[in-house]
Parts: structure tokens; C-alpha cells; sequence
């Protein structure tokens, strides 16, 4: 019986660490249904969700301690289960961009909280504006809205939270 772990990792980046971590997964017989890996400053980070039966993931957990104790990576495993799909929920994508200041993230992150909307994913990143050099900052996100909320009203409410927070930005629905 397959079971689930979320598998996260932080280091010093270095090429090749993803190789190394992906071969350690794969010779203890997990399978890798979802990753994001990237790198932050001078070090790399990973979330993984492997699957595996539970020899495989003890071996797992023992080989990737190895692992981290040569090479100045450190490991955390949680088991969990499969994600219940809200059958509720529309899919929508948010594009911001705006000047770089403080408290953009966490400005979205309180409107759609304070709405019922579900964050399913964010990225974000800092840049320098192609002419001028400005510091930029851009947010993509996909967030669930339940299909109860009324989406004008949601997307006027959004637009000036936006105005707010002087950002340029949109809300859009996911087209399959």
C-alpha cells in the first residue's frame, strides 16, 4: 500500500544537489508525485511529496539523514494523505506587480483569507525594472474561490485592495 511523506530540504547550493537527492529517492524505490525546488540567496530549497510503502520510506528517512550529515543539507519528513479536492471551488489566477515595499504578500494573503478563498500556490520575486532599475516585485498566484462568493463583487474588492496597495494586477479564471 502506497503511503505519502512531504519531504523538504535546505542547503548550500551546489550543482548537482538535486541530482543527488533525486538518486537517494529513487534507489530506495519512492516515486516523486509533486516537487518545487529552487534556490534562495546561496541556498536551495525543496518541497517534495514522495510516494512509497513504508519500508520504502523508512529506508527513505535513513539515507536521506546520510545524506544531509556529508553535504550541509538538512531534511524534513511529515507523512500525509492525499489532498481532498473541494469540488466547490473555481480555480483563478492572480498576476501582481508593483514597486518592491513591504507587505505586498502579506496583503493578498489577508484579503483572500478574509474572503474564504484558498491560496493553492505562490511565487514570488524580486527584480530590478528593465529602464529605470527600480526595485520591482511580482506575485503569481492560483487560489480556489468557493463557488458561493459572488465574483464581481470579489474582483471590485480586489481592484481596490490593489489601489491600496499600489499594485498592478489580475484576477482571472484557470482555462483548462
Amino acid at each position: 500500500m502506497s503511503q505519502l511523506i512531504v519531504l523538504s530540504a535546505i542547503g548550500t547550493d551546489r550543482t548537482g544537489v538535486v541530482q543527488d537527492i533525486t538518486k537517494v529517492i529513487m534507489a530506495c524505490g519512492g516515486n516523486i508525485e509533486e516537487s518545487r525546488m529552487t534556490t534562495l540567496g546561496a541556498e536551495f530549497a525543496m518541497l517534495m511529496l514522495v510516494s512509497g510503502n513504508w519500508h520504502t520510506l523508512g529506508k527513505l528517512e535513513r539515507e536521506l539523514e546520510k545524506l544531509g550529515e556529508g553535504d550541509n543539507l538538512t531534511f524534513s519528513i511529515r507523512k500525509t494523505g492525499e489532498r481532498q479536492i473541494k469540488e466547490d471551488r473555481m480555480p483563478y489566477a492572480v498576476d501582481a506587480v508593483s514597486l518592491d515595499h513591504q507587505g505586498i504578500v502579506f496583503g493578498l494573503a489577508n484579503f483572500f483569507a478574509s474572503h474564504d478563498v484558498e491560496i493553492a500556490d505562490v511565487a514570488t520575486r524580486s527584480y530590478a525594472a528593465a529602464h529605470t532599475g527600480a526595485p520591482m516585485f511580482a506575485v503569481q498566484m492560483a487560489v480556489n474561490i468557493p463557488s458561493s462568493v459572488h465574483i464581481s463583487q470579489l474582483r471590485e474588492e480586489f481592484h481596490e485592495l490593489c489601489d491600496r496597495l499600489n499594485l498592478d494586477a489580475i484576477l482571472e479564471p484557470v482555462k483548462a
